[in-house]
């Protein structure tokens, strides 16, 4: 399962099921794309390499240089990425099953402050993923016997992750010194409220025609 996890406000933005291949880090993007401003944030990944070229085909914009008139063979056509686009990875080296370092890359984009590029929540939010989801607990017999099977229960799951589910790091203190739980999409302004389950599972979903 594939995630993009926006982590100030500990929402699940959306995922994708499939290998670990071009395509679906392409549709990652894709996917995570619709649901975004056209502010675009600052992205950071681990450093599967399917990511960079994801982001290119996405953000990138295909140039042609101009003949130089000099003597050699011309420079040939390259995607360029967007000059908004801010891309950083965090890349764990081991040796053996021993973590020996952990290194930030810039990979598009300049003045990104490197204690902005983590991924520390994304990978909590996984272990929370394998803890409350059998379906997805490693060695486990639990598994989904087919793929849609797996994706109506995770939708269902980040559904109400997301809009049921109080979250310890969204909560604030009042004035009156209580405390005020939030849910990420509260917390994100999608929602005013806390749903309930009833709630989640009435709400009549609107399908928009693409054509």
């Amino acid at each position: 399962m594939w995630v993009s996890f926006a982590p100030e406000f500990r929402l699940i933005i959306d995922f994708i099921l499939g290998p670990r291949k071009q395509y679906v880090a392409d549709e990652l993007i894709k996917t995570t794309d619709k649901h975004l401003s056209d502010s675009k944030p600052l992205f950071v990944t681990d450093g599967l390499k399917f990511y960079a070229e994801a982001f290119l085909k996405k953000y990138g914009e295909w140039m042609e240089f101009p003949r130089t008139g000099k003597k050699g063979r011309p420079k040939k056509p390259a995607i360029i990425p967007d000059e908004n686009l801010k891309y950083a990875q965090v890349v764990k080296n081991k040796k053996g099953k021993k973590l020996q370092k952990v290194e930030k890359r810039v990979i598009f984009g300049e003045n990104i402050d490197q204690s902005e590029i983590s991924t520390s929540l994304l990978e909590r939010q996984n272990l929370t993923f394998r803890q409350d989801n059998n379906r997805v607990s490693r060695k486990t017999i639990g598994f989904s016997k087919k793929i849609r099977f797996l994706y109506n229960q995770m939708r269902l799951y980040c559904t109400h992750f997301n809009f049921c589910r109080d979250h310890m790091g969204l909560k604030k203190e009042k004035e009156n010194g209580s405390i005020e739980k939030n849910t990420p999409a509260k917390k994100y302004g999608i929602t005013r409220s806390k749903w309930t389950l009833t709630k989640l599972l009435n709400y009549r979903c609107i399908k928009i025609s693409t054509n």
